[in-house]
């Protein structure tokens, strides 16, 4: 029996039926078409298909000689122009590394899909990526899709990533001994005179412990200036951060730029505990940035620094950005309200921070199941 309004009907001899239209440049016209299937299912698959087809063949008419790495270099201008710098580059890299080579000579007109999808799709699953740059790289790509239809009027499917073989690894997150051990070397005192060093030795420390107790980024810690904390209502405002990125018309020459926060959700104001204050207070100078000087730190000598501590607290090497994640892990083990959190972390959305930067240690998941007994107690005793 026909469906009403879906053109997809049951023949005489068993079979299902579909029709469509499609232009005919041949006859300047749009005419039907059928296909055919053992199922109902399977003919509206091969319509869909045939469609998508067809929409493709219309679209990429007036567009057959252009390629995607001329709309790739249009886009790219185009982000230059209205994007920060750093974005820009990101972008770049990440056209120029994975997807110049493998569809820069495609055209647009390709079949969408035999053609540029089936090569990113190819390199996406034959190379050794992590997750995140297979995400980066489909994300590029579907935005010059996004911006050649726009230009040339020319539709390509977006591309959709199939679900990761594994989950996304982990950080590795410090334990409480851990932890502990890494505490008593950045809140113990320095015996040494006041020497150059041991102020940046006592600037490492303070950052390190600004972080645990904000969950701050790397970049906006080297960027912090003494303008941006509020002594009086015991705050800090992230304003900016700094990053090395690619000098403008070199490959390998890097420069340390200032910019704008990662997002509009980074620009936040987080509350300050009193000793952290305090200790922020004691590394007060005529300077203008708290961990640099007249110029922001360089992320490059923090990661060092924050490395050497490790290693002096007997701790295994971790990234900087450790520290982040233990910040949130423990603001949740604590009770903190996710919201809150999501918030003082400079995220758009909680399902970034539940996600991405919360991981339960085996000693809470032990008490939150031991918190049972005294449930079902009361169960029973009912």
């Amino acid at each position: 029996m026909a469906r009403h309004g879906e053109n997809i009907r049951k023949r005489k001899d068993g079979r299902w039926e579909a029709r469509y239209q499609f232009f005919d440049p041949d006859r300047g016209q749009k005419v039907y078409r059928s296909v055919y299937g053992d199922s109902y299912a399977a003919v509206k698959e091969k319509r869909a298909a045939a469609l998508l087809r067809s929409r493709h063949q219309e679209d990429t008419m007036g567009c057959a000689t252009v390629s995607f790495a001329q709309a790739a270099e249009e886009w790219l201008a185009e982000i230059a122009d209205k994007r920060k710098y750093s974005t820009y580059v990101k972008y770049r890299n990440i056209y120029k590394k994975h997807l110049e080579q493998i569809s820069g000579s495609c055209l647009l007109s390709d079949d969408p899909e035999h053609g540029l999808r089936q090569k990113i799709f190819d390199h996406l699953s034959g190379e050794k990526l992590s997750e995140s740059i297979r995400r980066s790289i489909c994300c590029t790509a579907n935005q010059i899709l996004a911006f050649a239809g726009e230009k040339y009027s020319v539709y390509v499917p977006a591309l959709k990533l199939a679900e990761a073989k594994c989950p996304p690894r982990q950080p590795r997150i410090l334990s409480r001994d851990e932890q502990s051990r890494l505490l008593a070397v950045v809140c113990g005192d320095i015996n040494d005179t006041e020497t150059s060093a041991c102020k940046n030795h006592k600037k490492s420390k303070a950052a390190i412990l600004l972080c645990l107790y904000t969950g701050m980024r790397l970049g906006e810690l080297c960027a912090l200036k003494w303008t941006d904390i509020d002594y009086r209502n015991r705050t800090v405002t992230v304003n900016r951060t700094v990053q090395r990125v690619a000098a403008k018309g070199h490959v390998t020459k890097t420069i340390l730029m200032e910019t704008g926060p990662k997002s509009e959700s980074s620009k936040r104001t987080i509350p300050l505990t009193v000793p952290v204050l305090d200790c922020l207070c004691e590394l007060k100078e005529d300077r203008l940035y708290v961990f640099g000087g007249e110029k922001p730190l360089d992320p490059r000598t923090m990661q060092y620094r924050f490395k050497k501590l490790l290693k002096q607290a007997e701790v295994d090497d971790r990234n900087f950005h450790v520290l982040r994640h233990v910040f949130a892990t423990n603001c949740i083990e604590n009770g903190m309200d996710v919201k809150a959190l999501s918030e003082i972390l400079g995220h758009a959305d909680v399902k970034i921070t539940l996600n991405r930067y919360v991981h339960p240690t085996m000693d809470t998941k032990r008490k939150q199941i031991g918190m049972l007994s005294d449930f079902y107690g009361q169960i029973y005793g009912q």
